[in-house]
């Protein structure tokens, strides 16, 4: 297969994933084309060049546009702050490249709408980082669904809580402000769980919501003041979905203690599945079945038998985590370039959990029941 280049905007967190499953995902998948870490983007220049030797890259620059027009490279990865993706990711898209972005996909559903629409145009795949979704326990559950194991789905309950802006203390920063992040912690973690609901459940079709800022100011970080929050900490709806399915959807990056706590529950007429994000190689599943003194919730762990775990390890009970998640989501996007395939989830797919967290939001400002 064609060897791949890579040039990637960012050196965070997310950046970090990026690089990691780029350089790991021909070792441990094996049938994807090989990745040339070819450019690492970031600002300055000094900081691009000690993270391209860090994470692998043949370059460093200070200058992403000149990056996704340069013919050598075949993808382009997004990391950078929210508020950036829609430019670059046009330009990557303008210049005939394969793109890769962290979520939310945009700020505002007009720019996700044409970032979507552009790359339609243009033929080219996208990726959009909802890597909870590429977990083989969540691909189990759906399947666990679709072959009846609870019967037919009538309610959803997910919630995802974390706490990095529980301190009212915490310094100001770009998350604060709708122009650069745009919505709070639904943009942040709501899709994530989002993203989770549609692929258990199918589409929302309605939804009431209510959302709060709870510290409706932070100080700035030079110590000359404060400067107001901009959007939502914590957020809760009540969805319909297309099937007649009801659910509950709830997200707080205002909850102390909470640190990854994305958990849902499926409830269906013959059973329930229920999964925690922190424990993400498990599964919950009761069944209405046989003797009720022998009925109860059981664990099924995730191991080979769940593809593609046994590309990581051949046992049970080893455990995949964050990163190794992050492989299995490049490797279906590396896929989709050289074979064609469909890639899930691209940028139509992201348009569709941006246009619910936005719905969620549009209904908590006008006490309305919205429709999608």
């Amino acid at each position: 297969m064609k060897k791949l280049r890579l040039g990637l905007i960012g050196t965070g967190f997310m950046g970090k994933t990026h690089a990691l499953a780029f350089r790991n995902v021909k070792a441990v998948i094996g049938d994807v084309p090989e990745v040339e870490l070819s450019c690492l983007c970031e600002l300055p220049l000094t900081r691009a060049q000690e993270m391209a030797d860090q994470f692998g890259f043949a370059q460093a620059s200070d200058d992403w546009r000149a990056m996704v027009n340069d013919p050598d490279i075949d993808i382009i990865s997004i990391t950078a702050p929210n508020g950036l993706h829609h430019e670059m990711a046009l330009a990557a898209i303008a210049a005939g490249k394969h793109v890769y972005c962290e979520k939310p996909l945009a700020i505002t559903l007009e720019q996700a709408t044409e970032m979507a629409a552009a790359a339609v145009a243009a033929g080219v795949k996208t990726m959009v980082g909802y890597n909870y979704i590429k977990n083989p326990a969540f691909t189990h559950a759906i399947e666990l669904i679709e072959s009846g194991a609870i019967g037919t789905p009538v309610h959803f309950r997910g919630w995802v809580d974390e706490d990095y802006q529980a301190d009212p203390d915490l310094p100001w920063t770009w998350r604060a402000k709708k122009s650069e992040a745009g919505l709070g912690t639904l943009g942040d973690l709501g899709c994530h769980l989002v993203s989770m609901a549609q692929g258990l459940m199918g589409p929302v079709e309605s939804l009431i919501a209510d959302t709060q800022i709870i510290h409706k100011t932070r100080p700035l970080p030079d110590g000359t003041g404060s400067a107001a929050v901009e959007n939502e900490d914590t957020a809760s709806a009540i969805v319909r979905f297309a099937s007649g399915a009801q659910g509950t959807l709830c997200t707080s990056r205002s909850a102390w203690g909470r640190k990854n706590k994305l958990d849902w529950e499926v409830h269906g007429t013959k059973g329930m599945i229920t999964f925690s994000q922190e424990r993400l190689n498990e599964l919950q599943l009761y069944q209405n079945d046989g003797p009720q003194s022998q009925q109860g919730f059981k664990t099924i762990l995730t191991g080979p038998a769940h593809e593609p775990y046994g590309a990581f390890c051949p046992a049970p009970g080893h455990q995949l985590g964050f990163n190794d998640l992050k492989i299995i989501e490049a490797a279906a996007f590396l896929r989709a370039i050289t074979g064609g395939s469909a890639c899930r989830p691209d940028f139509n797919d992201a348009l569709v959990f941006e246009q619910v967290i936005h719905a969620i939001d549009r209904a908590a400002e006008t006490g309305m029941r919205i429709t999608l």
